[in-house]
């Protein structure tokens, strides 16, 4: 007699961002969860005129962030980029009232004392409520990467605004959509092993 067959395991629950937003906070305010967060990496603060966002991302979102970070590495170290990463340096200005902290950034050629990066990585795992490209925007940073439900969108700082533009100025060749195409390979050293040498291999033809 056959066997009745057994219901399929529930998929597993994505894991969420844990966010919190607190409005009518003031400069001080901001300033108070930075010392006290100290240089710990979680949560990430967000401020833009009075709204305050503190983030503490999932395993998910953590792994996301490293994975793109090694690979965008990975393909400057091929490509012979001069390229440093400052992870989730924060980046603030009182006059403007902006502060934000990236999920991973970084700075382009060879300057020892920057005063921002040059391009912002962003995990869009859990939706916030504040508008970080705003944020960046009065902060002058010249490209930000938005990364979410597996595509990156490119942000290119023009004048006073950004626009969405379809492949990165910054790092001209890089092909994002090859470069996802790495980011669920485990582990990390396999990953970029597999993807620099499909570079090497391309750049031999």
């Amino acid at each position: 007699m056959a066997q009745p067959a057994l219901p399929l395991p529930a998929p597993p629950e994505l894991q969420q961002d844990s966010i919190v937003v607190l409005r009518n906070a003031t400069w001080a305010d901001f300033q108070r969860v930075l010392e006290l967060k100290g240089d710990s990496s979680v949560p990430r603060v967000a401020y833009l005129e009075g709204v305050l966002e503190l983030m503490s991302p999932s395993q998910t979102h953590e792994a996301a962030k490293s994975m793109i970070g090694c690979l965008v590495e990975a393909w400057c170290i091929e490509k012979g980029v001069d390229i440093t990463p400052y992870g989730s340096w924060t980046h603030e200005d009182k006059e403007s009232q902006r502060g934000i902290e990236p999920d991973e950034c970084y700075v382009l050629g060879d300057s020892a004392e920057p005063k921002r990066c040059d391009l912002a990585i962003e995990i869009i795992w859990t939706s916030g409520s504040i508008d970080k490209l705003e944020i960046y925007r009065k902060l002058r940073v010249r490209e930000v990467w938005f990364w979410k439900r597996g595509a990156i969108s490119v942000h290119e700082l023009d004048g006073e605004r950004y626009r969405a533009i379809a492949a990165s100025q910054l790092l001209a060749g890089i092909d994002l959509a090859e470069l996802l195409e790495f980011v669920d390979i485990r582990p990390m050293t396999r990953a970029v092993r597999e993807y620099r040498a499909r570079l090497a291999a391309r750049a031999a033809r």
